[in-house]
């Protein structure tokens, strides 16, 4: 009777850690059918022509940190190029020729694909209007275009008034006589007050200078993508 009991023990182990040991293994194994049913909604999406749908599948597909399919950077290339984001098309272009050299199922479409960017790169790098990836600028809300404004002092921070250095803010000096005995003196910098006016703001608590939110541009970067067109020039004509 007493080999059975062992035996039985012995099931019963087997049986948990074979139970446990999957769960660990499942638990591992990343959710490809998740992967696929975003990869096959962003292409069905490209296929009706619905771009802001692939592109939404594609960026949750990134950001689940799942593997990606190997022709997924064509793809969201594609469809970045049609929704006018040229810049970051033309990123993800480089990384599915950088992953698949001239292996990939989509190569001859890549090629045509990174000729089309050539014209709207070159008209994002010669305008003026906006960043490098194709984004107006707008005018920075903060300084409205001045490039400057009037901000709390860095140096007494709106206190107006800083310590002396001189006395270490006590308004108060020592100093060893030839007795070696030693003599306070009132300070002569502060008036014996151990503080002194703000020598950078002159005790406004304020003081004019670049501006930190466009860091003195007079603009900062907006979310609408540029056309290139001077608008404002044209309503004047």
């Amino acid at each position: 009777m007493k080999p059975t009991h062992n035996i039985s023990v012995f099931l019963i182990v087997s049986i948990f850690q074979l139970l446990f040991g999957w769960k660990g293994m499942a638990q591992g194994i990343p959710n490809l059918g998740q992967t696929d049913r975003w990869m096959q909604g962003a292409l069905a999406a490209i296929e009706r022509k619905d771009y802001q749908t692939a592109n939404e599948l594609f960026r949750s597909l990134i950001e689940s940190g799942l593997p990606l399919p190997e022709e997924m950077p064509y793809y969201f290339a594609e469809t970045l190029f049609e929704l006018g984001q040229f810049n970051n098309s033309k990123n993800f272009l480089d990384k599915y020729l950088e992953l698949t050299g001239q292996t990939g199922r989509n190569l001859q479409g890549a090629k045509e694909l990174k000729q089309k960017l050539t014209k709207p790169l070159a008209e994002i790098s010669a305008c003026g209007l906006c960043d490098s990836k194709g984004y107006r600028y707008e005018v920075c809300a903060t300084c409205m275009g001045q490039k400057k404004q009037e901000q709390t002092c860095d140096y007494c921070k709106g206190k107006t008034i800083v310590g002396c250095s001189k006395c270490a803010a006590t308004g108060m000096i020592k100093k060893i006589n030839v007795f070696n005995q030693v003599e306070i003196f009132e300070c002569e910098r502060c008036n014996a007050k151990g503080r002194l006016t703000c020598p950078e703001c002159q005790g406004t608590g304020k003081q004019v200078s670049e501006c930190k939110t466009c860091l003195g541009a007079g603009r900062v970067t907006g979310e609408v993508l540029c056309d290139h067109h001077d608008h404002e020039e044209q309503e004047k004509k």
